[in-house]
C-alpha cells in the first residue's frame, strides 16, 4: 500500500514537471483579452460567462497554483498549518480547486511593524483560500484593468513605483507647471472598504466574493467576523482596492476644468497626490470631492497625513521627496526614508557582532543593491555618498569593537582596502 502510494506520488511531481508553461499562459491569455474586450464593449453578460470559462478551466487553475505555491509567501502557513511545497502536493491543489461545496477557512491575523512604530494587521489566508483567489484574480484582472485609472499604479502588471515618479516628473517639472500639491492618504484603506459597494460594484463571482469577506479571521485563538474592509493578506484584496478608487482621476479633472484650473491625479495604491495649479480649487473643491468619493466606499481621508504643499517646499511621496530649487525640479531619495535605512543597517550590524566577515558582508550587499537600485534614477549622489559614510562608520566601529587590543593600522590592513581612493570593506 504505501508502495502505491509513492509511485502515485512520484507520478503527480512529474506531472507537475511536464507542464507547458508557455501554451498554459497563452490559453489563459487569450480568454483575458477576450473578458477585456467584452469589458470594453459593456457586455457585462458576456463578461461574467467568460468568467465562469476562466475559473473552469484546467489552465487558469494551474496558474493559480503555480503562483501561490511558488511565490514569496507560499512558506507561510493559514489557520490550517498546510503549505504546498511538493510538485505532488501543487498538482493535488489543482484538482482541489473546484467551486463546488468551496468554503473560505478564517485568517491567521499576524501583526507586522509599520514605520512610524504601530502595527499593521495582517490575514493570512490557507493555501486553497489563496488559490481560490488566484483563480478569480485571472478573471478580474482584465476588468479591473479596463476600469482602472490612467495613472494609477499601484498592484497593476507591468507598473511600478518608478512609473509614478516620472509621471510626477512630467507635471511638476516645467516652469508652467503646477505649484500646488494635495499630498493624499486614505485612512485604513483596505480595513475599511465596505461590503455593500463591494458586493454591487465588482464584477466578479459574488459567492465566492462574499467568502473571502465574510471569512472572519483567528487572533490568539479567538475567531472575530469581518464586517468591512478586505483581508490585507489576499492575494484579490489590492485588486479590489484598485477597483474601489477607479474613476477618482476623471472626476478631479473634470472638476477642476470646470473651475479654470488644470489638475493632475498620480495614484499608487492608498497614497495619492493632485497637482494644480490653483490652491483654492485643490481646498474648497477637489478635497471635498475626494471626502465623498471615499465616503460612498466606507472610506475616509486621513487628516494627519493629508496636507496642501507649494512645490517650492517640497513634498514625499513613495519614498522620494520631490521639491523645486530656484524652479528646477528635483526628485532626490526623502531623508525619512534614508534614515531608516541606515538605521536598519546598523541594527543589522549589531545584532551580528561576531559572525565571519564575508557572512556579514552577505547580509549587507542584497540591502544596498536593492536600496541603490531602487533610487539610482534620482538626484542620489549626494545621498549615496551620506549613506556610504555612515556605513563605513558602523563598520568601523563593528571591527574595531572585534579586536580590543589591536591597532588601528592593523584592523584598517585586516578589513578595508583602498581602491582610487575608494575604500571597500572585505574578509580573507
Amino acid at each position: 500500500m504505501v508502495i502505491s502510494k509513492e509511485i502515485s506520488a512520484s507520478s503527480d511531481g512529474d506531472q507537475w514537471q511536464s507542464i507547458d508553461w508557455k501554451s498554459v499562459e497563452v490559453h489563459v491569455l487569450k480568454l483575458q483579452m477576450r473578458i477585456a474586450k467584452a469589458t470594453r464593449e459593456k457586455k457585462y453578460g458576456k463578461v461574467k460567462s467568460l468568467q465562469w470559462l476562466l475559473t473552469h478551466s484546467r489552465s487558469a487553475k494551474l496558474l493559480a497554483v503555480k503562483r501561490v505555491s511558488q511565490n514569496k509567501g507560499s512558506k507561510t502557513p493559514g489557520i490550517d498549518g498546510v503549505i504546498w511545497n511538493t510538485d505532488a502536493r501543487r498538482m493535488k491543489a489543482v484538482d482541489q480547486l473546484s467551486r463546488k461545496a468551496y468554503s473560505a477557512k478564517p485568517l491567521k491575523r499576524i501583526y507586522i511593524p509599520k514605520k512610524n512604530g504601530k502595527l499593521r494587521p495582517l490575514g493570512i489566508p490557507c493555501m486553497i483560500d489563496r488559490a481560490q483567489q488566484a483563480l478569480h484574480l485571472l478573471a478580474l484582472e482584465p476588468v479591473s484593468e479596463t476600469f482602472a485609472d490612467l495613472n494609477s499604479y499601484g498592484f497593476r502588471p507591468n507598473r511600478s513605483t518608478a512609473d509614478a515618479v516620472s509621471q510626477c516628473f512630467k507635471c511638476l517639472a516645467l516652469k508652467q507647471s503646477a505649484k500646488w500639491v494635495l499630498e493624499g492618504d486614505i485612512k485604513a484603506c483596505f480595513d475599511k472598504i465596505g461590503h455593500k459597494w463591494l458586493m454591487d460594484n465588482i464584477i466578479v463571482d459574488k459567492r465566492m466574493l462574499e467568502q473571502w469577506l465574510k471569512s472572519g479571521y483567528v487572533d490568539k485563538g479567538l475567531f472575530y467576523d469581518t464586517e468591512e474592509g478586505t483581508p490585507q493578506g489576499g492575494i484579490i484584496s489590492p485588486t479590489l482596492m484598485l477597483m474601489t478608487l477607479a474613476g477618482i482621476e476623471q472626476q478631479i479633472k473634470s472638476t477642476a476644468l470646470k473651475m479654470g484650473a488644470r489638475a493632475n491625479f498620480i495614484g499608487y495604491a492608498d497614497d495619492f497626490v493632485v497637482t494644480c495649479s490653483s490652491k483654492e480649487v485643490l481646498v474648497n473643491d477637489i478635497k471635498p470631492l475626494i471626502a465623498g468619493f471615499l465616503a460612498e466606499r466606507g472610506l475616509t481621508l486621513s487628516e494627519e497625513k493629508t496636507k496642501v504643499t507649494h512645490i517650492d517646499d517640497g513634498f514625499d511621496f513613495l519614498g522620494f521627496n520631490h521639491r523645486k530649487y530656484k524652479g528646477k525640479l528635483l526628485i532626490k531619495p526623502s531623508k525619512s526614508n534614508t534614515l531608516l535605512f541606515l538605521r536598519n543597517l546598523r541594527e543589522l550590524i549589531k545584532k551580528h557582532a561576531t559572525i565571519p566577515v564575508n557572512d556579514l558582508i552577505k547580509l549587507i550587499n542584497p540591502k544596498l543593491r536593492g536600496w541603490a537600485n531602487y533610487y539610482r534614477h534620482c538626484v542620489a549622489k549626494q545621498v549615496f555618498g551620506y549613506v556610504g559614510h555612515k556605513l563605513f562608520q558602523a563598520l568601523w566601529h563593528w571591527a574595531v569593537r572585534r579586536h580590543p587590543t589591536k591597532s588601528k593600522d592593523w584592523v584598517v590592513h585586516k578589513y578595508f582596502l583602498n581602491r582610487k581612493g575608494q575604500w571597500q570593506f572585505h574578509g580573507w
